[in-house]
């Protein structure tokens, strides 16, 4: 078919400028030529979003019903039409910018067939119509030889079209890179983000709370991947005694009403941020002049948690409105959720002391790794989460486009946690002389010291029996305050960003009570099994634990976590020959991350202790657990035990503290901050030619970081700085119009998390092992390649398959070594540089949306990843990697309906080294459902379904020691929302 000019300058723009000038719009807007005559009369009062404002579009030759459908997804309106009328004919092709009206004047073209705009963004084609019409004619169906057959109408809602948008934009990208959308508020197919993600080919998600929080990409971890708020750093902080800042990012403080859209960047170009080494994560937030005006968004349901037993109710508002001209507009919109929740679990705490074991017969036998303690717990979360955005946009004209916006989070998290244990390495072989082992068991741990698995502690004399009583108020807050300015000239494009985001999470308070009664204890434990049998007390009478211990404390911890950013980025247009456009750009960002932490000890030299010392579980007990651990407890395994009653705590505990049972202190041993600035500046060019485009860049970046951190009562700084120049080539062969083929080279780097860089040692508050930083430590580095082939084969359907390697030159290793601290010995473990890894992974993905309503979606990830050990001795898996990873959704849509049923695989994946042994997490599967039913335009009500076949999660570590047994149980939510 020949090209008619408009499609040939289209097709001369490139495909390349449509997704830069739709995700990093940094360049000239370039409108489409004037459209060819057309019988259409213009309406002096069609709106600018119509007639004048010019949207990127790719729409690739096809037939005409075809490219309506995609010119309505594009476009965000709704098409009404008749199909009988549509002509059997190609539309031409169109790629480029171009407002929509001139791009529907171009696909009618020589069709005979009219378009008029009607309210709320609906466009009716039919045959010509004499004369002008309202918009409320303009929506009557014409007259035709059927009068009664109904117009037909392309949704520009839906699962299909969501993808459609997905894959439109993936097409037009020069680098390699996912991406999910949601096609409406609300509508993304997990209401947690971070669940989003794990949707996409290689991004695999923890789930040890029960829902996603951290995500990992491509086998690497959480810690040296970045995630980006429209383009810029969020600062986030967590709630949990053994959580450390992180350059993480806490999804579970996003509310996945404020998401546009995610994209996942597999291949990095000159203009993103540095610091990821499997990928970076962008999430798009909404803004009001790209959404209807006086537009208002509710929605109220009920969760429910099916092993807390426990009904939550959840609400959001989402409202938008700009001016009749389209100038400015606001967005507000807000999100609550009440969530209740219980995980039951069987754990051990790991201790990297190594201890003499003295069997029955006096066999003796010398450094030996034992837990600290191990047993049967049960922990019951009730969480307030609050999400509020604003959204304040200003474009005059087509030249200025202004953006403020305002992100607050705030999640009061309150927990009960009881855990029934006994103690190896923390009581019975701590004490002097260590009591005798009855019948021992051993394993082995990969450095080669034997690790005691089972046998019967001695001395019904000594503590045998504690139940941890933890009560803890825990909060996180964030906040995001950003102002995006864009101007456009004829070839010149200025960007300029700036802003400020914060967050600060931890512990009002965090209440350890520990009640000890005395007895023997026979345990065995194995990968799967944690069975403990004390031989002189019922952990069901709470008066056999008679005694409040003396390490009864109290923390009161704060992280901070705050930056400060700006950049400017200067887009040059070129538009004719091979070269297309340049862009130049320079970055600051200033981090700063601190934490605190005041304790509260038990003064055993008061006399409120004299009094409290001597209460036991049964003056503040309130009754038996439930059942435990239904799924992963065996037939030894304790199951059931008195608990605390939170009240009586308060009431007959609490006086006692405060008359001076109980001392506070701040613990500078604790306290370290981290202070790191970084400069970056960026030169990039992208290029087309003939069926080859393409980006190339280098980006450099300066990092200055110091480290500060009480030693005894002196404050002392550390100091550290390091370079890097990262380039990058993106190509893509366009084979034909529906095959792409990809390269990417790249080198990057990450930089070491922030509780490695620490220069004081940390005491974890459950195993009681030290830990340490290394303020010296250099980034991970990793030269990259990635091979792609794309096959777009039908509408909304992709076959592809990526291969990707890492050679990651630079790693850092915790080493474990015995130190003298205050004139004792202690095991410390601190992180060094240490030789590179290797990540080799193949990337499958098959998408396609059949008759009949219904489509599947699916991928697979396979990892090859392996890192030597600290000391070169032996090969370790690479923590967050996991060989095998597997998704599936199946979805059915119809104009009433939409239903979606997913299926997640990660295969076992691996964490850090503790007692000689490297951390795993068994193979882990998932089935979820959710479905929207619209009642009207305007009501529609929702249901969803999470881990429907009740799964566990299951981490020991590599020698065979159950390190935690989960269950999260099931959880289902219904809802209602309402669009005005």
């Amino acid at each position: 078919m020949t090209k008619t000019p408009i499609a040939a300058e289209l097709r001369r723009i490139g495909p390349a400028l449509v997704l830069l000038q739709a995700l990093l719009p940094v360049h000239p807007a370039r409108a489409l030529p004037a459209a060819l005559p057309h019988t259409t009369t213009v309406e002096t009062s069609d709106p600018a979003w119509f007639a004048r404002d010019t949207i990127p579009f790719d729409l690739p030759a096809q037939p005409l019903h075809q490219a309506l459908t995609r010119y309505a997804e594009q476009a965000g309106v709704q098409l009404f039409y008749r199909r009988e009328q549509l002509p059997t004919q190609d539309s031409p092709l169109i790629r480029g910018q171009g407002s929509p009206r001139a791009v529907i004047a171009q696909l009618l073209a020589d069709t005979g067939l009219d378009f008029r705009l009607g309210s709320n963004r609906t466009l009716v084609i039919s045959a010509p119509m004499p004369g002008t019409a309202d918009s409320a004619s303009a929506i009557a169906p014409p007259a035709t030889a059927n009068p009664m057959r109904p117009l037909e109408e392309t949704y520009v809602t839906g699962v299909r079209t969501s993808l459609r948008q997905s894959l439109a934009t993936k097409y037009a990208s020069e680098n390699l890179v996912e991406i999910t959308t949601a096609e409406d508020i609300g509508k993304f197919p997990d209401h947690n983000v971070a669940d989003a993600l794990q949707r996409i080919a290689g991004v695999s998600v923890d789930r040890v709370w029960g829902e996603g929080r951290d995500v990992n990409i491509r086998g690497t971890d959480k810690d040296i991947n970045r995630t980006l708020l429209n383009g810029q750093h969020v600062a986030s902080a967590y709630w949990w005694a053994n959580d450390n800042l992180s350059r993480g990012f806490n999804y579970a403080t996003l509310a996945s009403q404020l998401v546009q859209s995610l994209e996942v960047h597999k291949t990095p170009r000159a203009d993103l941020d540095e610091g990821s080494i499997g990928g970076t994560v962008i999430v798009r937030t909404r803004k009001p002049l790209d959404m209807d005006s006086r537009a208002l968004h509710l929605s109220a349901g009920q969760q429910y948690s099916a092993l807390a037993g426990d009904w939550a109710p959840q609400g959001s508002a989402l409202g938008s409105w700009k001016n009749d001209a389209q100038t400015f507009g606001l967005l507000a919109s807000l999100n609550w959720q009440r969530r209740g929740s219980r995980r039951d679990g069987l754990e051990t705490f790991a201790d990297n002391n190594l201890y003499t074991i003295t069997d029955g017969q006096g066999t003796v036998t010398d450094k030996v790794y034992a837990v600290w303690g191990g047993g049967s717990a049960m922990l019951e979360q009730e969480r307030r989460h609050t999400t509020s955005n604003l959204t304040a946009q200003w474009a005059p004209d087509a030249r200025w486009d202004l953006a403020l916006n305002l992100l607050r989070s705030q999640m009061d998290i309150d927990n009960r946690n009881h855990n029934f244990l006994f103690s190896p390495g923390g009581y019975k072989l701590s004490e002097t002389p260590a009591v005798t082992v009855t019948d021992p068991e051993y394993l082995t741990s990969d450095d080669g010291h034997k690790i005691l698995a089972g046998g019967t502690l001695g001395n019904p004399d000594s503590v045998g029996a504690i139940l941890d009583s933890i009560q803890r108020q825990a909060y996180i807050d964030t906040a995001v305050n950003d102002m995006d300015i864009r101007h456009r000239g004829e070839r010149w494009e200025n960007h300029v960003q700036f802003g400020h985001t914060s967050a600060r999470g931890g512990t009002s308070h965090d209440r350890l009570y520990r009640f000890t009664g005395n007895s023997r204890v026979r345990f065995h434990l194995d990968r799967n099994t944690l069975e403990a049998e004390y031989l002189d007390l019922d952990p069901q009478n709470p008066a056999a634990l008679d005694h409040l211990s003396p390490l009864s404390r109290d923390w009161v911890r704060a992280m901070d976590s705050r930056e400060h950013y700006a950049q400017w980025d200067l887009g040059r247009d070129f538009g004719d020959g091979w070269l297309q456009h340049a862009r130049f750009g320079l970055k600051y960002r200033n981090h700063r991350v601190e934490n605190n932490l005041t304790v509260g000890e038990i003064d055993t030299e008061s006399a409120a202790w004299q009094t409290l010392h001597n209460i036991g579980l049964d003056q503040v007990s309130g009754g038996l657990s439930p059942s435990l651990s239904d799924q992963s407890a065996s037939a030894d395994t304790l199951v059931r035990y008195a608990l605390t009653d939170a009240a009586l705590l308060q009431s007959v505990i609490n006086p006692l503290f405060n008359d001076g049972a109980m001392r506070y202190r701040y613990d500078r041993s604790a306290y370290f901050s981290i202070r790191e600035q970084s400069l970056a500046a960026y030169a990039s060019i992208d290029f087309e030619a003939g069926a080859w485009a393409g980006n190339a860049g280098v980006r450099g970046v300066g990092t200055r970081q110091r480290a500060s951190a009480y030693d005894r009562d002196q404050l002392h700084h550390a100091d550290n700085r390091y370079r890097d120049l990262l380039p990058s080539v993106n190509l893509q062969y366009r084979m034909d119009e529906d095959l792409l083929a990809r390269v990417g080279i790249a080198q990057v780097m990450a930089r070491p998390n922030f509780k490695d860089l620490t220069p004081n040692i940390i005491v974890e508050p459950t195993s009681g092992y030290g830990a340490a930083g290394n303020p010296q430590l250099e980034p991970y580095r990793a030269d990259q390649l990635d091979l792609a082939l794309e096959w777009y084969f039908a509408d909304a359907s992709l076959l592809s398959a990526t291969a990707f390697y890492k050679d990651i030159s630079t790693f850092v290793y915790p080493h474990v070594n015995p130190e003298m601290i205050d004139g004792e010995l202690h095991y410390i473990t601190r992180p060094q540089n240490g030789p590179g890894a290797t990540i080799r992974g193949l990337e499958l993905q098959w998408q396609q949306g059949f008759s009949g309503n219904v489509g599947i979606l699916s991928n697979y990830t396979y990892t090859d990843a392996s890192v030597p050990s600290a000391d070169g001795s032996r090969t370790l898996e690479l923590p967050g990697n996991s060989r095998s990873q597997f998704n599936a959704s199946l979805y059915f849509e119809n104009p009433r309906l939409d239903a979606r049923l997913s299926y997640n695989y990660r295969s076992r994946s691996y964490g850090e080294i503790i007692a000689g042994s490297q951390s795993e997490t068994a193979a882990y599967q998932q089935w979820d459902a959710t479905a929207q039913w619209r009642w009207s335009a305007t009501l529609a009500f929702s249901a969803e379904a999470i881990n429907l076949t009740d799964e566990v999660i299951r981490i020991h570590s590599a020698a065979g020691i159950p390190q935690g047994l989960y269950e999260n149980g099931r959880r289902f939510a219904v809802g209602v929302k309402m669009e005005f």
